[in-house]
């Protein structure tokens, strides 16, 4: 039984910890052989500066009613710093019961297509309606609560420069109440696509803020739950690197409230096993870094609800038998932190809430798989009540 549990907690603890360990020393490789070719007279790789011709760069967004924040979204398209003769903005309304596509066609002053789309169908279903038809090369993908900085798009479109990109990661910062929690599992995600960046790989974008080469975009069934997960992973499985860009950078408010954020999760989770479903090459070791990255990063991930259930019922188990003090040691240490997880930020300050947070994205992700497997979520979102897009 003590192996068992070893192994369980063992897969659990690589993929949060050890997996950025390998991550950072194989990136310092990676600088290393970098700059052992330039210092040997390789080929110069380094931006140059000179004139240079900016991509043409649609921005897409599908929105369900939104009018609460529609507006402040498109005034923040149109703000950003790119050559305006060389952007484009496209939304998708996705079965709009409000003001959203009157409002954003106002708002846009004639620089806005506005589409309405009915019934509706779901996010993806709205991005493979729109997005193979954009005028720009580029496609930047975003949410209608997000903000972009100033400098986001261009710090994008940048990347492509490299014929070898496929698609860009964003930086999206939340906004949180506090530091615990979502904000500090974000921290350290926005780490990891940091760290997978530099190898060329970003294992999923979000949702707010990703581009991508519009003769890329693929083929995505119109009930494709997480969509920017999927997307960004069929590019790369076809050899194109998709790197992370920490310059730029949107803005989003974190939900505050706890069912509506336990519920996104769940949906996540349906999407990741469902996208595990549709995209086997991801385990096909020919993959490399990124079937390396995606079992440890992703895969293990969303295994740990049953590992972390196996462990402690394993333990249980073997402290029964005489003179199994592992096991006992073990169970003992598990049943303290669910208790701290229990008490949560009231009884016991931030370890607790980050405790917390921790067995609650791990109930999630369990509601998630329960989901896939009764094939019972659906591809349209349920939106969660909004304030207007904050401020970049």
């Amino acid at each position: 039984m003590l192996a068992i549990v070893l192994i369980c907690l063992g897969l659990v603890a690589f993929s949060y910890a050890g997996y950025p360990l390998v991550l950072a020393a194989w990136g310092a490789l990676h600088d290393l052989r970098g700059a052992l070719r330039f210092f040997s007279g390789g080929p110069d790789r380094r931006e140059r500066t000179g004139p240079v011709e900016w991509p043409h760069v649609t921005i897409v967004l599908a929105a369900f009613d939104e009018e609460s924040c529609i507006r402040e979204k498109v005034e923040n398209c149109l703000a950003v710093d790119y050559p305006p003769d060389r952007l484009d903005v496209v939304v998708g309304c996705d079965g709009c019961t409000d003001r959203t596509a009157e409002i954003a066609r106002h708002s846009g002053r004639g620089r806005v297509r506005v589409v309405e789309l009915a019934p509706r169908q779901g996010k993806a279903s709205v991005l493979a309606r729109l997005v193979p038809s954009a005028p720009g090369d580029v496609v930047v993908l975003t949410d209608a609560n997000t903000s972009f900085e100033p400098g986001a798009i261009r710090a994008l479109a940048r990347r492509f420069r490299d014929p070898s990109v496929g698609a860009v990661v964003g930086r999206l910062r939340l906004r949180t109440r506090d530091g615990g929690g979502e904000g500090l599992y974000w921290a350290y995600e926005t780490f990891l696509k940091y760290l997978e960046g530099k190898l060329g790989c970003v294992l999923g974008a979000n949702g707010g803020l990703y581009a991508i080469r519009r003769i890329l975009f693929p083929a995505i069934p119109a009930d494709t739950i997480t969509d920017d997960f999927v997307i960004p992973l069929r590019i790369a499985v076809r050899g194109w690197k998709v790197p992370y860009e920490p310059t730029a950078v949107a803005h989003e408010d974190a939900p505050d409230d706890p069912v509506a954020e336990f519920g996104r999760r769940a949906r996540i989770g349906a999407g990741n096993w469902q996208a595990l479903a549709r995209l086997p090459d991801l385990l096909d070791p020919r993959s490399g870094f990124v079937a390396f990255a995606f079992v440890s990063h992703k895969l293990l991930r969303w295994a740990a609800p049953f590992l972390l259930a196996l462990a402690l019922l394993a333990s249980f188990v073997g402290a029964m038998t005489p003179g199994a003090w592992g096991c006992r040691t073990l169970l003992a240490a598990q049943v303290a932190f669910y208790t701290l997880a229990a008490a949560g930020e009231q009884g016991a300050g931030a370890p607790g809430r980050t405790a917390r947070y921790f067995v609650t994205m791990n109930a999630a992700l369990a509601v998630g798989w329960w989901r896939f497997a009764r094939g019972t979520q659906r591809a349209a979102w349920r939106r969660t009540a909004r304030a207007a897009a904050p401020a970049a």
